[in-house]
């Protein structure tokens, strides 16, 4: 590993992030043409986000000019808890127990910068963090952190898949990590335990069935064919929780990703009548913000038809 290498993954794990790659910033032309055809057979639903700006995502040097390295970074989530089984409250996701992510990441990112500041004063830094059009899992698998799995998930070997991604594209040259191989091996478990069959084959998710899609994603009422929900009020980590791989998960340092005075489940019949109010109180520094007090509801209320 050369001498610079080393010195930025160091000054990335110090800031707390557990995984390090880097990767050349070249076009993505495999994974262009398959986002396309992807996004030509409708399996984004309604995020038509996702049809915008096709050259960024799949060409860093188009969403960063002179774009020569993408440094990937992974920061493990994991925390030991479960949920009760108690049917009337409606699972979180265990991305979503804690402060919201996005914030964390981008304090953590803003910190690595300003001391790679210190080291390349001469060069440009690009920082990416989730809402950024780039393919995180993609440039996660080409910088060897993991590889995408058969549940369209990054897996890695040390924690499982418990991880949020970010980048940071430079014109720096630094050496770069060989892309992870593939180690799902013939495991089918994330395909055969989907309840809704939103894994349609290895490696490819129709959005339109994904719990996590319909609890977060989706816009406006559901429909008369909306999937069962399977208890999930928010997200779903089925296709993770039966993934060998997570058998090897690392609880995280990261204390605010504890759960949050909500805990891991809410209860139903509150959160079917949740006013603007209290969501907003209950979910200001949390991602579940994201699908607003009306979505809540509505995930809510289709709980409560089981």
């Amino acid at each position: 590993m050369s001498d610079l290498k080393r010195q930025i993954r160091q000054i990335a794990l110090n800031v707390g992030f557990t995984e390090f790659g880097v990767a050349r910033a070249v076009p993505l032309e495999k994974e262009k043409v398959d986002l396309d055809n992807w996004l030509k057979e409708g399996y984004n639903g309604s995020m038509a986000w996702m049809e915008r700006n096709s050259d960024w995502r799949t060409d860093p040097a188009s969403y960063f000019p002179g774009a020569k390295s993408v440094i990937s970074l992974g920061l493990n989530y994991y925390k030991p808890y479960r949920h009760s089984g108690d049917m009337t409250k409606g699972k979180i996701s265990r991305y979503a127990w804690g402060e919201d992510y996005h914030k964390i990441i981008s304090e953590k990112l803003k910190l690595m910068i300003g001391n790679l500041n210190s080291i390349a004063p001469e060069a440009r830094f690009k920082p990416c963090c989730d809402t950024a059009p780039i393919m995180e899992k993609t440039w996660a698998a080409k910088a060897g952190i993991g590889w995408v799995g058969k549940n369209t998930n990054l897996i890695t070997k040390g924690s499982g898949s418990w991880l949020f991604l970010a980048e940071i594209i430079t014109d720096l040259e630094i050496e770069e990590d060989s892309e992870s191989l593939d180690y799902c091996g013939s495991c089918t478990l994330c395909l055969d335990t989907c309840p809704t069959d939103a894994l349609i084959d290895a490696y490819k998710i129709d959005s339109q069935k994904c719990i996590s899609y319909l609890t977060i994603e989706h816009k406006g009422e559901f429909t008369i064919d909306t999937p069962d929900l399977d208890g999930w009020i928010y997200g779903c980590d089925i296709c993770q929780d039966v993934c060998p791989w997570n058998n090897f998960q690392i609880i995280t340092d990261e204390r605010r990703f504890e759960p949050k005075a909500t805990g891991v489940e809410i209860d139903i019949g509150f959160a079917s009548g949740i006013s603007d109010s209290e969501f907003r109180d209950l979910f200001k520094e949390s991602p579940i913000k994201r699908t607003k007090s009306t979505g809540l509801r509505r995930n809510a209320n289709q709980l409560k038809l089981r």
